[in-house]
């Protein structure tokens, strides 16, 4: 959901009105009562009010998570937040058409790996993607919802998706030995879209972000893969099976970052900020420089202003 949305207003009925009190109690909101409300409830920066007439507001920092995960799904029964579903196939109907989606994710982040994934859709798995509230992974900042979602995908798409995780250290190899960040993005996309043709042989097109020629991308694929239709376009990310697959990326690079932090004894933060350049350096200390390539992507201008900033 780009921008994040602060202010939700629907309608709840007695019944809907009762069980999300009890719901949000539960979850440890603070419940107490306005004027002409049934109840109020608040945590964090986030208000919810449930009035006599019906009306359901929420308000705050938080209003996108509880209307996704608990309101929209549990009480209300339906989904408008996220993509709206009826717009989009009349902007882009070719997205509720058969067709893979691809995208990656850590390819700005100093630690961890890059990610890349790839879902298929169909009319049927598409409007559920929609209807759960699947969107462009780089719009929720919650590595919990994050999850959440992933494992939505995965019910409802079945085996159609591939993941292909590309490790620090495989992934200094592969660099040392290309010389190119968008030829190794392409060698990604193109493995997990071979992987996803042994799942799906059908899948007659695929759709990615627009990060170099597609001509790298098509070059690197293997037989089973040189006769799909190929399109890449900017924002790619608002067709619901890239949306899908920038999640299902995101979710894996969050649990290896997590996994290489334990191994390397530590916290490795995202991003290739300040407090990244600090990480590098305490993990010098204990890694020495050499430890580096086991943990980051060297290559990053990161790793100069770790050594001699």
């Amino acid at each position: 959901m780009a921008g994040g949305v602060k202010n939700y207003v629907a309608e709840v009925d007695a019944a809907g009105g009762d069980k999300l009190r009890a719901a949000l109690a539960g979850r440890g909101w603070e419940i107490d009562a306005i004027p002409y409300a049934r109840f109020r409830a608040k945590k964090d920066k986030t208000t919810i009010a449930v009035y006599e007439s019906g009306k359901l507001v929420v308000q705050g920092k938080g209003t996108e998570e509880i209307v996704q995960f608990l309101i929209e799904p549990d009480i209300l029964g339906k989904a408008t937040l996220g993509y709206e579903r009826e717009i989009a196939k009349e902007e882009r109907p070719d997205m509720f058409r058969p067709h893979a989606g691809i995208d990656e994710s850590g390819k700005g982040d100093y630690f961890g790996p890059l990610v890349v994934a790839a879902v298929y859709v169909d009319g049927e798995t598409s409007q559920a993607l929609f209807d759960a509230g699947v969107a462009d992974s780089k719009t929720i900042g919650s590595d919990k919802r994050i999850a959440n979602l992933a494992g939505k995908i995965k019910a409802i798409v079945g085996d159609a998706w591939s993941v292909v995780p590309i490790g620090p250290s495989a992934y200094n190899r592969l660099y040392d030995s290309i010389g190119n960040v968008n030829k190794l993005l392409a060698w990604g996309h193109a493995r997990v879209l071979e992987n996803l043709l042994e799942k799906v042989p059908g899948c007659p097109r695929a759709v990615s972000d627009q990060f170099g020629r597609k001509e790298t991308v098509l070059k690197a694929l293997l037989k089973a893969g040189r006769t799909i239709e190929l399109e890449q376009y900017p924002k790619a990310e608002k067709d619901i099976a890239v949306a899908a697959a920038s999640i299902l990326a995101r979710d894996e690079f969050v649990r290896r970052l997590e996994r290489l932090g334990s191994a390397a004894g530590q916290k490795l933060p995202k991003g290739a900020g300040a407090n990244v350049i600090a990480a590098g350096r305490a993990m010098i200390k204990t890694h020495g420089r050499g430890g580096l390539a086991e943990f980051a992507k060297t290559h990053f201008k990161t790793t100069d202003n770790i050594l001699f900033g």
